[in-house]
């Protein structure tokens, strides 16, 4: 049996069955996020008098709204059942973020027109992808587990990478679907499948890394501007 998440009709607690799926079934260590301020409060951005994309983290100017950890904080995060029933019962309406690294999924990210154009590529080279999340405004590939020395080889062996282009490994995260930031929706712009009992195959980051740099020096480049 194949689970897909993103496409059951939302609920309340689709949230919480999304991060149970990658906690328990995948091995996917996951904490709930910051909720946008329109969201966590229920009110849309007219009766709350604030725009869209708006945190409820103290920050006012905060890069990721509803995109980051805040309390708990990112080493909390876990595939522990019990806990992850416990944050989504008392934060239903929470993101769910998985937290790269270790043995746990890296991602790459780049913006939403890049990634687009990546993914074409990489069907006309024949290269197989693992998930791909997308929000409106970004695209992250979850690749397999890799280390600091491995990207630092690869990235080496480029002349120049954007820095729109990110690497989430240990100490990063990345939203999952059915969340909503405060850049919007999240989705999958490409399911995982799973077989039951197993995780989603991932792929190597090694053979995908030359067609995100080409990709992302084709769009404006972001600099050291995040959004998720």
């Amino acid at each position: 049996m194949r689970e897909i998440l993103g496409r059951r009709r939302t609920t309340r607690w689709a949230l919480r069955n999304a991060a149970l799926v990658c906690a328990t079934r995948w091995g996917w260590p996951v904490l709930p996020g910051v909720a946008p301020r329109e969201s966590s409060r229920r009110l849309t951005a007219r009766q709350s008098g604030q725009p869209r994309g708006r945190c409820s983290c103290p920050r006012p100017d905060c890069a990721v709204p509803g995109a980051h950890p805040l309390d708990p904080e990112l080493l909390a995060a876990t595939t522990d059942e019990r806990m992850v029933r416990w944050w989504w019962a008392n934060r239903p309406d929470a993101p769910v973020l998985l937290a790269t690294g270790g043995r746990a999924p890296c991602a790459l990210s780049l913006p939403a027109a890049a990634g687009a154009r990546a993914l074409e590529e990489f069907d006309r080279l024949g290269l197989r992808t693992g998930p791909v999340v997308a929000t409106p405004t970004r695209f992250a590939l979850l690749v397999a587990p890799y280390d600091l020395e491995e990207l630092g080889e690869l990235l080496y062996a480029q002349d120049w990478v954007p820095s729109s282009l990110r690497f989430h490994g240990e100490g990063g995260y990345v939203p999952l679907p059915p969340s909503r930031t405060g850049a919007g929706q999240v989705r999958w712009e490409r399911q995982p499948s799973a077989d039951r009992g197993r995780a989603p195959w991932l792929p190597r980051m090694e053979p995908l890394v030359d067609v995100l740099v080409r990709a992302s020096a084709q769009v404006p480049d972001t600099g050291s501007r995040l959004a998720y």
